[in-house]
């Protein structure tokens, strides 16, 4: 994918979502544990949120923010790898596949961090802002969702 532009970020971000979520939700047929089953349908179920929220943005989002340039950051930084899910987490138990997920969340989250920094409009830096606010707030609800599993 080629990513240019604050709209190709999004577009990327909704297919790093949606492959995450099909990678959980495929996952969660493989894992003989029971409460890593419930973990993986959980977090999937977050990941088709996000995605959806993320989408709409595109959507939604004024023209001059989605099609700010961010060209610069992209050469110098490699984009997480999605696409053919490989059953990461079909042997993980439920605190080793939060530990997974957060890291690609982190990565994403540092993405539109540095990005925020580096662009000039401010419609682009509320936009960003906005989706760095959702992914870390989703983060943190997915963590306590998961918590209260290990509690049963």
């Amino acid at each position: 994918m080629q990513v240019e532009t604050i709209r190709d970020v999004l577009n990327w971000t909704v297919t790093f979502h949606k492959n995450l979520k099909d990678c959980l939700k495929h996952c969660s047929e493989q894992n003989k544990d029971e409460r890593a089953q419930m973990t993986l349908h959980y977090l999937s179920d977050h990941e088709a949120s996000l995605e959806r929220i993320v989408q709409g943005f595109i959507n939604t989002a004024d023209k001059k923010a989605l099609n700010t340039w961010c060209y610069d950051y992209i050469e110098k930084h490699p984009f997480i790898e999605h696409g053919h899910c490989d059953s990461p987490f079909k042997e993980l138990d439920m605190t080793h596949i939060m530990e997974k997920t957060v890291n690609h969340h982190q990565q994403v989250i540092e993405l539109y961090t540095h990005l925020y920094s580096r662009v000039d409009i401010d419609s682009a830096k509320e936009l960003l802002d906005t989706i760095k606010g959702i992914e870390e707030n989703e983060i943190k609800r997915m963590v306590q969702g998961v918590n209260r599993f290990s509690d049963m």
